[in-house]
């Protein structure tokens, strides 16, 4: 099935987790956990311009095919439709899937971003007129790439610190990009989880995932590489002052 043409649909239909239900309120004015959020705020804007800044910029963009690839040097695979074409699908479906499952909070709560709160910008300038209209809360991007980040751990169990440190630092660039709270990011795992719990019950999802394991394993060791990690190593050594 597809949402519109060239965009495969999800695995879930409208048997998504309930983020309204999941979830407690963004922080309130005054609170100590608003004043956690803008700290981590000022902190992830001092890493502009630095090569983790860069990192977030290509984080940022959703799009397939440039988005498969952002595991494949944790993975230790490269990931393409060429490549592995039903590990691509499956990330195709789950994105669909991962995120909207965080608009039921976000529709409600309509928090306003922090680029939007501190009249800044973010780094990815052609977004930002959407993004000013799209509640902050949960974030988005990163129930997308912690469901990423879980999935790929069960078919690829060796490669696990890799791959939960990768799909940490996915959500947590969008600190950097001036696009999230550190609380909507938090939260956005929670969805991720949710999300993933969900899916295990979806005989298409679970018929995927024993393909795409097959195809990573027959990669494993082949001469066929991931390339830019070495790039990507240096980009993720630099931390957010004050993220633990």
């Amino acid at each position: 099935p597809e949402l519109r043409p060239g965009v495969p649909a999800g695995y879930l239909g409208r048997a998504l987790p309930d983020s309204l239900a999941l979830l407690p309120p963004p922080p309130a004015q005054g609170s100590a956990a608003l004043a956690q959020d803008q700290a981590i705020h000022r902190a992830a804007q001092q890493l502009r311009s630095s090569p983790r800044y860069a990192l977030a910029t290509t984080d940022a963009d959703l799009r397939f095919p440039q988005v498969a690839n952002t595991f494949s040097c944790a993975l230790g695979v490269p990931v393409s439709q060429q490549a592995t074409p039903t590990l691509y699908l499956l990330l195709q479906r789950t994105l669909v899937d991962a995120g909207l499952a965080t608009y039921a909070a976000k529709d409600h709560y309509k928090r306003v971003r922090p680029f939007v709160f501190h009249k800044e910008g973010t780094c990815a300038p052609a977004d930002e007129a959407a993004l000013r209209g799209d509640g902050s809360y949960p974030s988005g991007h990163t129930a997308i790439s912690w469901t990423w980040a879980l999935l790929l751990t069960e078919l690829s169990p060796d490669q696990a610190d890799a791959l939960l440190a990768r799909g940490r630092a996915f959500g947590e660039n969008r600190l950097i990009c001036n696009a999230h709270w550190q609380s909507d990011v938090l939260e956005g795992r929670a969805i991720a989880a949710g999300a993933l719990a969900k899916l295990h019950a979806n005989a298409d999802f679970t018929r995927d995932m024993a393909l795409a394991r097959t195809e990573i394993q027959s990669l494993r060791g082949s001469s066929v590489e991931p390339t830019g990690c070495e790039a990507e190593k240096a980009a993720l050594a630099i931390k957010i002052p004050g993220v633990l």
